[in-house]
């Protein structure tokens, strides 16, 4: 078979293994990376929850335990509310993002050479760089703002917030049209912001494999990868971030 060019090279990279047409479509390789991913990212978190100890912690159990005690300082430093749930939600969001961003770092043909094997000729190793996997993280974000802002502050303190803000019942129709617009730029500054990074990222690593031969792909790979290691960490924190703060904003109740 012919040797791909680089421009096939690139867009061949590009492709999902998925099933289905148009919209009813679903990205298999994004979608089961994210649940594996998930699913390890929490068997191993308990299984070193059921085995702490105070005696003499191991080296993983102190790792995760910075990274719990860095997510729990910074929840208790940007949300001014009372809820259980924001801290494991903020934690979850930070892992789980940064393993899926991670994968940014295993080499663009390895999990395709690996599978190609097997049938499947087109796999992305990215989830976050698939717009479906960041909405699909944004969007349950946003249904909990909007939950939060209607038990803690009422239909009436919503209703007046709403209508109200920020320039007064007389301009009700530019308040709401301000309220609604802040909304839903919510999950989609949460979902772009970490695809069209992450996709950019990604789409740097396919043309450095692509366009430049073997022998010298290893400098400007090397490179990027350093530099990425900063992005994917990045990216992560924002997603918990901006989570944090919007949930915070729908318990402030003045």
């Amino acid at each position: 078979m012919a040797r791909e060019t680089g421009s096939q090279y690139v867009m061949h990279h590009l492709q999902h293994w998925h099933v289905g047409h148009g919209f009813w479509s679903i990205d298999l390789d994004a979608s089961l990376l994210a649940i594996l991913i998930g699913v390890g990212f929490l068997w191993l978190f308990r299984f070193v929850a059921k085995r702490a100890t105070h005696e003499v912690p191991g080296k993983l159990q102190c790792f995760i335990e910075m990274i719990i005690e860095f997510v729990d300082k910074t929840v208790r430093e940007t949300f001014h509310g009372k809820n259980p749930l924001i801290a494991p939600l903020a934690l979850t969001i930070f892992v789980w993002v940064f393993l899926m961003n991670f994968m940014d770092l295993i080499p663009v043909d390895f999990l395709p050479s690996i599978l190609g094997f097997i049938g499947i000729h087109d796999f992305r190793s990215v989830p976050t760089a698939d717009p479906n996997i960041t909405f699909g993280m944004s969007i349950p974000v946003f249904l909990l703002i909007v939950f939060y802002n209607f038990k803690v502050k009422g239909l009436k303190g919503l209703s007046l917030e709403v209508f109200t803000k920020p320039f007064g019942v007389w301009l009700l129709p530019i308040n709401v049209i301000f309220r609604l617009i802040e909304e839903l730029v919510k999950p989609l500054s949460l979902a772009l912001r970490l695809f069209g990074n992450m996709f950019a990222g990604e789409l740097i690593f396919i043309l450095i494999a692509g366009l430049l031969p073997w022998w010298i792909q290893w400098a400007p790979g090397g490179i990027w990868s350093i530099f990425h290691i900063l992005i994917i960490t990045l990216q992560a924190f924002i997603f918990m971030m901006l989570t944090i703060v919007y949930l915070s904003m729908a318990h402030e109740s003045h």
